[in-house]
């Protein structure tokens, strides 16, 4: 197929097009502000499916609103009935087409544009009313308040909220760009409370106040080591977001070592509802351990080294060897009522992945010492 998209250096242009391609979509006309509407009347004369995205949000003067979303718009269709030629076309609207602000007016015009192509051609239109969007790639600063809070929050700069109950409205740039493929390819959503229009399926809600917290705790959990909860949808996009706008000199981050002459032992990453991954370094000939636990359960994964992981169950005299190394990975599971060791029993530093259920609690820390 021969695709055209207009504002193809955008933010959704940018991630649409990166995606087509991903998907074997070869045949790609790209339109920006750098390309000549020469090449543009050749693309839209010949093409078999038309992404409208470019469009006008940030303007200098109030009457750039009309002329770069309607004025465009009414172009691009010019050429098309120019040519006698009457592809599908998408095209995105915003949530304030519905609001009595040059913006959304200027919006609207397009729709209106849009639906009179469609019906005087008979050939099909997607008019999508998108709410804020957010994602990698969004400028900050510009129209996006999730990137201007990301980008912020990130390099320690105070952001402002002005009405912080205000309830924003969320897409999610992967899924808008799932739903324009399925356009593509005949899989369109209808919006059920406007049969005209076509719709993002997946929104989220959130208050402006608790986004700027959600944002907040991502930062923080760089040195709290809480990962977020990747089960709630709306967390799991926005921390995915939030690491692509930090600092290039600033993506890695150091954590607190625990050494001693034996190793070293250190938290890497902890949850509240998964318990909390560590690492373990022993030293040869090291022994680590001799302790049980009632509740606590652990997962020992050694991938460097060679070590003796040995258990004896409470009161009884058996004692149970697994051999371990990180030429053959296996995870050894630590049931409660056993105590156990690890020991190193090769030439080189012995390094164990540990999870245990629960994250370390000084104040419970269920582990008791006992020799195996």
């Amino acid at each position: 197929m021969k695709v055209v998209v207009t504002g193809a250096k955008g933010f959704v242009g940018k991630n649409l097009v990166s995606e087509l391609k991903n998907r074997g979509y070869e045949n790609i006309f790209e339109y920006d502000t750098t390309s000549s509407k020469e090449d543009l009347e050749r693309a839209l004369a010949d093409c078999d499916f038309i992404y409208h995205l470019a469009g006008v949000n940030r303007p200098v003067h109030q009457e750039e609103f009309m002329e770069g979303n309607f004025g465009f718009t009414s172009e691009v269709l010019s050429i098309l009935t120019k040519h006698k030629h009457y592809p599908p076309i998408l095209i995105t609207s915003s949530i304030q087409a519905e609001l009595d602000n040059e913006y959304g007016k200027s919006k609207k015009a397009g729709e209106d544009l849009l639906f009179s192509y469609g019906n005087e051609n008979n050939t099909k239109v997607y008019v999508y009313r998108l709410a804020n969007l957010f994602g990698k790639w969004s400028r900050p600063n510009y129209n996006s308040v999730v990137a201007t809070f990301c980008h912020k929050i990130a390099r320690d700069e105070a952001i402002e909220i002005y009405n912080p109950e205000a309830l924003l409205r969320l897409s999610y740039i992967d899924d808008v760009v799932e739903e324009f493929i399925g356009a593509l390819e005949g899989r369109g959503t209808k919006d059920p409370d406007a049969s005209q229009f076509y719709k993002v399926p997946v929104e989220h809600e959130i208050l402006l106040v608790n986004l700027a917290d959600m944002i907040r705790s991502f930062k923080e959990s760089r040195k709290s080591h809480y990962i977020p909860s990747m089960g709630d949808p709306l967390q799991k996009k926005m921390y995915s977001t939030y690491l692509s706008y930090l600092p290039e000199d600033d993506f890695s981050y150091p954590l607190k070592m625990n050494v001693d002459a034996r190793g070293s032992f250190t938290e890497f990453l902890k949850t509240s509802a998964y318990g909390q991954v560590s690492i373990n370094v022993s030293k040869p000939g090291i022994t680590k351990g001799n302790h049980w636990h009632h509740t606590k359960n652990e997962k020992f994964l050694v991938v460097s080294g060679e070590g003796l992981i040995r258990f004896r169950k409470l009161e009884e005299t058996n004692v149970i060897e697994y051999r371990v190394s990180g030429e053959r990975l296996e995870v050894v599971d630590i049931p409660t009522g056993y105590t156990h060791s690890i020991v190193n029993v090769g030439d080189v530093d012995l390094v164990t992945v540990m999870w245990a259920n629960e994250t370390f609690d000084p104040e419970k820390p269920d582990t008791f010492f006992l020799e195996v």
